[in-house]
């Protein structure tokens, strides 16, 4: 019986190694592509937050991060799975090679920021899951987007997939620390460290709530009255856009 994980079969033969060699360069053109996807995913974004500035006044994105999964993770993916490590694989299974994360500063952004992406015509939205209104019974809390995105290459195009989680800044800090304990060895007072995360991450939900209410709060006192300041005050922000 032939083994499916094609990135791993011995190599007995010339025509083994060049097998071995095409596979190589299939799985490498693969993740120059996961990677294109990333970065056009990205510039969308930052188009979109200066996009907010101008009209809004207000960039609701804090920062972007993006990440490609490492060769080894991939396949630690696919054989925890009991899945074929094979590129045909990858493209049909794993929908988060390609992942890009966007930290908002308030709550409300990252549901805006959600629509927005949405609305794109060529996006295709293939799954969202809310642990922000729905979190994990650890307590982590982010909105997860799955969609995929047409790159073009130079004979043809091809849908590809990226995760996309949107969170804010309290979020992502949790989530990090979180993330940092869960591979660490040899923890002491695990349960009581789990119990305290969950409890941090409630009162995450609160701050963020809490500091969203006071933006609010300060953007409709902050109103100008007059006509004549709110001439003076978007003439100042065109001379701060443009220089």
């Amino acid at each position: 019986m032939a083994d499916n994980n094609t990135f791993l079969q011995p190599v007995n033969s010339f025509e083994d190694n060049m097998k071995m060699l095409d596979q190589m360069l299939e799985f490498k053109n693969l993740l120059m592509i996961y990677s294109s996807a990333m970065k056009m995913i990205s510039t969308r974004l930052q188009i979109l937050d200066e996009d907010y500035a101008i009209k809004n006044e207000r960039n609701p994105i804090h920062s972007i991060k993006s990440r490609l999964k490492s060769t080894a993770s991939i396949i630690e993916k696919l054989h925890r799975r009991n899945l074929p490590v094979t590129v045909e694989s990858i493209r049909e299974n794993l929908h988060d090679v390609a992942g890009v994360r966007i930290i908002c500063s308030y709550l409300d952004d990252i549901y805006d920021i959600s629509r927005a992406i949405q609305k794109q015509k060529d996006l295709k939205l293939k799954s969202i899951k809310d642990y922000i209104a729905f979190p994990k019974e650890n307590g982590y809390r982010s909105l997860h987007l799955i969609v995929s995105i047409p790159v073009h290459l130079i004979s043809d195009s091809t849908e590809v997939d990226v995760e996309i989680q949107i969170r804010t800044i309290a979020m992502d800090f949790w989530a990090s620390l979180e993330h940092t304990l869960r591979y660490k060895n040899q923890i002491k007072n695990i349960d009581e460290i789990v119990d305290r995360l969950r409890y941090c991450a409630e009162s995450i939900t609160e701050l963020d709530l809490a500091m969203m209410t006071i933006r609010n709060s300060i953007e409709k006192d902050d109103s100008p009255s007059d006509i004549r300041s709110q001439l003076v005050d978007k003439l100042k922000k065109l001379e701060k856009d443009f220089k």
